[in-house]
């Protein structure tokens, strides 16, 4: 698993740098080291590309988040974790993590084919850099367009003003808010199925502790160990990642 995560970190960046290998680039001054005895110095700096790929490294989060399917784990889980009661177990370090790394699962076919694509041929010097751009881009368009609605994708073509024969001749700055957008929905669409059972759950121990007169009781408290066992028992965490996954095509 770690290996896909470093083609991860390794092919996002580079879909953001675009400059060719070959290019004779200028610097910028960076450092200047003055030795004290002759009065002589040294400047170092720092060249374009370099600064290119330093900036588009600080885009890497919102990457992930965006392209993947991050967002739509992470907001399944979140509203998981509100439907059972749970302010804080599971911690968002743990959510995260879990996230990430089914995310990462998920996503193996897409980086598989950047990394055959794309990243090798660019690290053997095959192809260059804009080359390589968009060849990874590739495969994350077939997975963004799978995913998106054809209803958010016409909205925001209307509001770029944009034409487009089919959906694969969509900009790349229109499919991407429009993936979000879908990403959004869907997550809500599941996680609002998932909160009907405990909703009932709380319901029903909100009723029997109304007919026995217990009003200052909070139904939460008594209702919190039923959802748990509720979930334990129906073994809830492979039931959720497994959907999950299979959302995606998976």
């Amino acid at each position: 698993m770690s290996g896909w995560l470093a083609v991860l970190i390794r092919a996002l960046p580079l879909l953001l740098l675009a400059w060719p290998a070959h290019a004779d680039l200028p610097g910028i001054p960076a450092v200047t080291v003055t030795p004290s005895e002759d009065g002589g110095g040294e400047e170092y700096s720092v060249t374009l590309q370099v600064l290119a790929l330093m900036t588009a490294l600080t885009f890497l989060p919102a990457m992930l988040m965006m392209m993947t399917s991050f967002t739509r784990i992470i907001i399944v889980f979140a509203i998981l974790r509100q439907a059972l009661g749970l302010q804080s177990t599971p911690s968002n370090q743990i959510l995260i993590g879990l996230t990430l790394f089914l995310t990462i699962f998920i996503m193996r076919p897409v980086l598989e084919q950047v990394n055959e694509d794309a990243l090798q041929p660019y690290m053997a010097e095959e192809i260059a850099p804009l080359e390589a751009v968009q060849r990874a881009s590739e495969p994350f368009r077939e997975f963004m367009l799978a995913q998106t609605r054809e209803d958010d994708l016409g909205l925001f073509m209307r509001i770029a003003d944009e034409q487009a024969a089919t959906p694969q001749d969509v900009s790349f700055w229109v499919l991407m808010p429009a993936f979000v957008t879908s990403e959004l929905k869907t997550a809500f669409q599941i996680g609002f199925i998932l909160f009907i059972p405990f909703l009932i759950i709380d319901m029903v121990v909100a009723s029997v502790l109304m007919a026995m007169g217990m009003m200052m009781l909070s139904p939460i408290i008594i209702s919190l160990p039923f959802k748990i066992m509720l979930f334990v028992l129906v073994d809830g965490w492979a039931l959720i990642m497994g959907t999950l996954a299979s959302s995606f095509g998976i």
